[in-house]
């Protein structure tokens, strides 16, 4: 294993290589499919509609008998449940409502505000619908057999309401992957605490959590652990023995007190260690038994870019999800930006709709360490590796942030 950092692209694909789905799978209610990840694909169980029936609110009727200044009778009332039995002859017409099936021998619906009513009977009032007007025909949303869902997709509020609309009241999903989590640092101390001289509040842990839990992850949140290489030992056995997933925070680098990447080399193996990006170089992929870990670097902004940037990809190829790529779009910068000679660099920016195009401009703080310069922004910046400043006014890649930002 080299320990010279790898590029972005091939540390995220080299990562994700190491990564099979979970192949236990389980029955899960509507109520409680949001975020969960298909396992096998729903196909239609009938037509959508189911028959034929009324798009608007008005008259269904025969469109051979919409001559100029025809009177038709009304007969009947078919509604959204409570269809209308009988067969619409000649100049006769049912008044119905949006979704009510439509009824035997009609082929159009007029909507309402086209006719005048007079007592039982109606009469156009403006020129003639097209035959077929304002009718949803049965399966013309879907048809019986269709593929609706693959394989793979993660359940939103969209996919749930297709599910139930097809009236299936659960639906076989992948577990969940099982992430364990914790942070480690002497100087830590739980949010809510007071703080001793050096001390400083730990919020990987719940910026991670946070994270997780919108992917649709199963975690088990360790705490924070002292820099004591026993300790940190013990945490990734015990982690390793339940997870899918380990997940350390800090100890990524060589500080004096950094024993995540010698323990995670004593306990497994270490694939990587190192990427050419800013913030989070320090960042160590590996496995430990049939678990996969990443240590993760301590510094609060690189701790969240390399979990977006490497460890979510991991996690959604671990669930078998088929998330699209994420969007990047081109905005002109508004200030001039420095490359960094050997690492791509992702700037902490806010991006903005300015004379019909996308104007971004770099935030003033640009530290690892400096969280709170988040809440500002809400892009990257991606600045490839080089040489030679990137001019105000000139076209750069920007990230934007996601629904897990």
């Amino acid at each position: 294993m080299a320990d010279a950092p790898l590029p972005l692209d091939e540390a995220r694909a080299r990562l994700c290589a190491l990564a099979t789905a979970v192949g236990e799978t389980e029955l899960v209610p509507l109520a409680q499919l949001a975020d969960r990840i298909l396992s096998a694909p729903v196909h239609a169980t009938a037509d959508l509609p189911a028959v034929d029936c009324s798009a608007m609110d008005g008259y269904a009727l025969r469109h051979a008998d919409l001559a100029a200044g025809a009177r038709l009778q009304v007969v009947g009332t078919a509604l959204a449940g409570a269809p209308w039995a009988g067969a619409v002859g000649s100049r006769e017409c049912v008044r119905i409502t949006t979704g009510a099936a439509l009824p035997a021998g009609a082929d159009t619906v007029v909507i309402q505000e086209d006719v005048v009513r007079q007592g039982d009977a109606i009469a156009l009032a403006v020129q003639a619908p097209a035959p077929g007007a304002n009718v949803r025909r049965a399966g013309e949303d879907v048809a019986r057999g269709a593929l609706l869902l693959p394989a793979g997709r993660r359940l939103g509020a969209i996919e749930i309401g297709v599910l139930a609309t097809l009236g299936l009241a659960q639906a076989r999903v992948r577990r969940r992957v099982r992430v364990a989590l914790f942070a480690s640092g002497d100087e830590l101390r739980p949010p809510g605490t007071a703080l001793g001289p050096g001390q400083i509040h730990d919020s990987n842990r719940y910026v991670l959590g946070a994270m997780l839990a919108r992917l649709g992850a199963e975690v088990r949140d360790l705490g924070i652990l002292p820099d004591r290489p026993e300790a940190l030992r013990a945490a990734f056995r015990d982690a390793a023995a339940a997870a899918d997933l380990v997940l350390s925070c800090g100890g990524a680098s060589v500080g004096e007190a950094d024993y995540a990447l010698e323990i995670l080399r004593e306990l497994g193996e270490v694939t990587f260690w190192k990427v050419a990006i800013k913030p989070g170089k320090p960042f160590i992929c590996g496995r430990l038994g049939a678990a996969l870990a990443c240590g993760l670097p301590g510094n609060p902004v690189s701790a969240l870019v390399t979990f977006h940037q490497l460890v979510v990809p991991l996690i959604r190829r671990l669930q078998g999800a088929d998330d699209a790529e994420p969007l990047r779009l081109s905005a002109r910068t508004s200030a001039p930006l420095r490359r960094n000679r050997s690492r791509l660099e992702l700037l902490r920016a806010r991006m903005e709709s300015a004379a019909a195009e996308l104007r971004v401009t770099p935030d003033a703080q640009q530290s690892s360490a400096a969280f709170a310069a988040l809440a500002r922004c809400n892009a990257f910046i991606l600045v490839p590796a080089g040489s030679g400043d990137i001019a105000a006014g000139e076209w750069v890649e920007v990230l934007p942030f996601d629904e897990l930002l």
